[in-house]
C-alpha cells in the first residue's frame, strides 16, 4: 500500500535520495582535481545560461524580490563565484611542506544537506551546489516549501550539466516534497556529513541540534555610518541601492543609516535625490505595526515586496519611483521597533551628536539582531574607519560599498558567497563567507621530524651532584675534633657516644660520626618525599625518634661570622646556586618563595645562618 501522508512520503524520499548520493559521494571520491573542475565549470555555464530565467521563476513563485537583482544574484554564484575558486585545490594532495615534513590531502566530507531558503532560491541553489561539488561531496538539497519549484528546476538544471561532464549519477538530488519533518529526518540522516543551512533562526537552530556538523548564518540587522569625513552625496546613493537591492530580501542589507546631527540636512536632500521617501512620525509608527508584531517578528507579507505595497499596508500612498521608505527613530531596542531587521525596503534613519555616539548606536543596533554579521561605514578618515572596524561585534566590516554587495563579494573581495557565517558570539562555528575549504576535512601525513627530547626548549633541571658519604664524614669528624668533641667509638665524652658504639660496630659504619651523617642523610631524603609542613607549627607534637635523635651540629648549618645572609631568594637563584655548587644562606627574615624551598630542599641549597 502507497504511503498517503506528505511527512511520511517527504521522509521516504529523503532516505531514498541520502542513499543514492551517498553511493554517488562514494564514486566521486576517486575522481582527479581535473574531473571535478571540469564538472564544477559546466556546472557554472548552465548557471549562467539560465540566470535570468530562474530569477524570473524565482520571482513569479515567490512573490519575493525583484527579477533585475535576482539575475544578479544568480550571476555572483555562477560566474563570479566560479572565477574565484578556479585553480583552488581541493581534491587529493592539496600541498607538500617538505622543510615541515608534511604532506597535507583534501577528503571530502561526503554528503552535504543544503538547506535553501525562499528569500533566495535561486541563487543559493547555485552557490551551495557548485561549492560542494568542487570540495568533492554530494549534495541533497532540501527547498522552502513556497520555493520548491523553482528550487528543484534549478538543482535539476545544474545536474544534468554534471552528469554531461562526467559526474557520477545522483551526485545532485532535490526533494521535491518538503516538509519540516523531511527537512529534520535530512539533517539528521547518518550518511549525512555536514550541513549547510540558509534561513530563518528556526531552521539554523534545528541544523546545530542535529548532531552534525552545521554551517549555518544568524541574522543580519546591518548598521550604515556616515561619518562627517565621507562623500555624503556618494555615501547616501550606496545606501538606497544596497537598501533597495531585491527589495531589502539579503540579511547583509543595510538595516539602519546612522549620522550626526549637523548632516540631516545634506542627507535628507541626498535621500530624497535618490527618490526615498522620508516618513512622518505617525507614518513610521504605522509602518512598525505592519512590518513587526508584539515579538518584533518580521511579516511575511512585507517581505521583499515594493516599497509601495508596504506603504499602502500601512495606510498611505506613496510615488510609484519610490525607492526605499525612510523612517526616523529616536532610539535602539523594544521600545524602538524599527531599529530590528526589516527584510523590506524599509530603512531606518537616527542622528546623534558626535561620532563617539555614532559608534555606541552601531554597536547597539548589532546587539539588537544582528551580532557577528555585517556593518558599514562611509568615511575617508582612515583612523575612524578603523576604530568602527575594531570595535564593531560584526565580522563584515564594509567601506563606502552598499551591503549586499559589498558582503557577498561582489564590490568586495571577500570570498563570494551566500552563506556569511557571524562567529561564536552568534552561535555559528565560522565567521567566514563559508567556501568549498569549508566542505572537506584535511588529512596529513607527518614524517618524523625530530626526536622527542628535541622538541622542548626548556632546559631539564640539572640532576643533583651525588653525595660523597666519606667526604661528608670526614669532614664532620674535623669539625667535631676542633671543638673538642671525642668521636672514637665508645668513648663516652658526648651523650650520644655510647649509643652510637653499637652503630659502629655495623659493617656499614666505621665509627659513630659515620652512622651520625648516615641517620641526617636519610631524614633529609625523607624530608624531600614528604609534604612540607607549615613552619612554627603548634599543631603537632615531635615523634618519638624525633625526641630520641641525638642533637648533632651539622657544620654547613654554621657558617662563618662573615657570610652574607641573603634578604630574599626565588627559584631562580636556587637554579643559579646549584649550577655554581654554592650554599643560599638565609635568616629567620628571609623571604623564600615557595619554588625556592622546594627545589632548595632537593639539593640541600639553603642554608641557616645566625646572627
Amino acid at each position: 500500500m502507497a504511503l498517503q501522508d506528505p511527512d511520511l512520503v517527504s521522509i521516504q524520499e529523503v532516505r531514498q535520495k541520502v542513499d543514492r548520493a551517498y553511493a554517488a559521494a562514494l564514486k566521486f571520491r576517486a575522481y582527479t582535481q581535473e574531473q571535478v573542475d571540469r564538472i564544477v565549470e559546466a556546472m557554472a555555464e548552465a548557471g549562467r545560461r539560465h540566470a535570468r530565467e530562474l530569477a524570473e521563476a524565482a520571482v513569479a513563485e515567490t512573490g519575493y524580490g525583484n527579477a533585475k537583482d535576482k539575475l544578479a544574484k544568480n550571476l555572483l554564484c555562477a560566474d563570479l563565484l566560479p572565477r574565484t575558486i578556479r585553480g583552488l585545490k581541493t581534491i587529493g594532495i592539496l600541498r607538500e611542506l617538505p622543510d615541515q615534513h608534511l604532506i597535507e590531502v583534501g577528503v571530502p566530507v561526503g554528503v552535504v544537506a543544503a538547506i535553501v531558503p525562499t528569500t533566495n532560491p535561486t541563487s543559493t541553489v547555485i552557490y551551495k551546489s557548485i561549492v560542494s561539488l568542487k570540495a568533492g561531496n554530494a549534495i541533497v538539497i532540501s527547498p522552502h516549501p513556497r520555493a520548491k519549484a523553482c528550487t528543484c528546476q534549478t538543482a535539476a538544471l545544474l545536474y544534468q550539466a554534471a552528469i554531461q561532464a562526467g559526474a557520477p549519477e545522483d551526485i545532485i538530488q532535490c526533494i521535491t516534497a518538503p516538509t519540516l519533518d523531511s527537512t529534520n529526518a535530512l539533517m539528521q540522516h547518518k550518511r549525512t556529513g555536514v550541513i549547510l543551512s540558509t534561513g530563518g533562526g528556526g531552521i539554523v537552530k534545528a541544523a546545530y541540534s542535529s548532531g552534525k556538523p552545521a554551517f549555518g548564518v544568524g541574522p543580519g540587522n546591518v548598521p550604515a555610518l556616515v561619518d562627517e569625513s565621507a562623500d555624503v552625496a556618494e555615501a547616501v546613493a550606496k545606501i538606497v541601492q544596497g537598501k533597495s537591492f531585491d527589495f531589502g530580501t539579503v540579511c547583509s542589507s543595510e538595516q539602519a543609516l546612522v549620522a550626526v546631527e549637523s548632516l540631516r540636512e545634506r542627507i535628507t536632500a541626498e535621500l530624497r535625490r535618490n527618490q526615498a521617501f522620508l516618513c512622518t512620525a505617525e507614518q513610521g509608527a504605522a509602518l512598525a505595526k505592519v512590518l513587526l508584531d508584539a515579538k518584533l517578528v518580521v511579516n511575511p507579507a512585507c517581505v521583499g515586496h515594493p516599497p509601495g505595497e508596504i506603504a499602502r499596508m500601512a495606510g498611505f500612498e506613496v510615488p510609484t519611483e519610490t525607492s526605499i521608505l525612510v523612517a526616523e527613530i529616536q532610539g535602539v531596542g523594544r521600545e524602538h521597533p524599527l531599529s530590528a531587521e526589516k527584510l523590506s525596503p524599509v530603512l531606518s534613519l537616527l542622528f546623534v551628536k558626535d561620532f563617539e555616539a555614532g559608534l555606541d548606536a552601531c554597536e547597539n543596533i548589532l546587539k539588537f539582531g544582528g551580532l557577528g554579521h555585517t556593518c558599514v561605514i562611509h568615511a575617508r578618515d582612515d583612523s575612524r574607519i578603523r576604530r568602527y572596524g575594531l570595535r564593531m561585534p560584526a565580522f563584515r566590516v564594509l567601506v563606502n560599498t552598499p551591503s549586499p554587495q559589498g558582503s557577498t563579494g561582489i564590490t568586495t573581495n571577500v570570498q563570494p558567497s551566500m552563506t556569511l557565517g557571524c562567529g561564536a558570539i552568534a552561535g555559528n562555528i565560522t565567521s567566514d563567507n563559508v567556501g568549498p575549504l569549508h566542505l572537506i576535512n584535511i588529512k596529513r601525513i607527518a614524517y618524523v621530524a625530530r626526536k622527542a627530547e628535541e622538541a622542548f626548549s626548556v632546559a631539564d633541571t640539572p640532576a643533583p651532584a651525588p653525595v660523597d658519604r666519606q667526604s661528608v664524614v670526614a669532614a664532620v669528624e674535623k669539625y667535631l675534633a676542633s671543638r673538642g668533641v671525642a668521636v672514637t667509638a665508645g668513648s663516652g665524652t658526648a651523650p650520644a657516644a655510647a649509643s652510637l658504639s653499637s652503630a659502629a660496630a655495623s659493617p656499614a659504619a666505621a665509627s659513630p660520626t659515620a652512622s651520625i651523617v648516615d641517620r641526617f642523610l636519610a631524614g633529609r631524603r625523607q624530608a624531600a618525599r614528604e609534604p612540607a609542613k607549615p613552619e612554627g607549627s603548634c599543631c603537632e607534637a615531635p615523634s618519638d625518634a624525633a625526641s630520641k635523635a641525638p642533637a648533632v651540629s651539622a657544620p654547613v648549618a654554621e657558617p662563618a661570622a662573615e657570610v652574607a645572609v641573603t634578604d630574599f631568594v626565588c627559584e631562580a637563584d636556587v637554579r643559579d646556586a646549584i649550577r655554581a655548587g654554592r650554599k643560599i644562606y638565609v635568616g629567620p627574615r628571609t623571604i623564600v618563595t615557595p619554588s625556592a624551598r622546594d627545589l632548595a630542599g632537593q639539593h640541600d641549597t639553603l642554608v641557616q645562618a645566625r646572627r
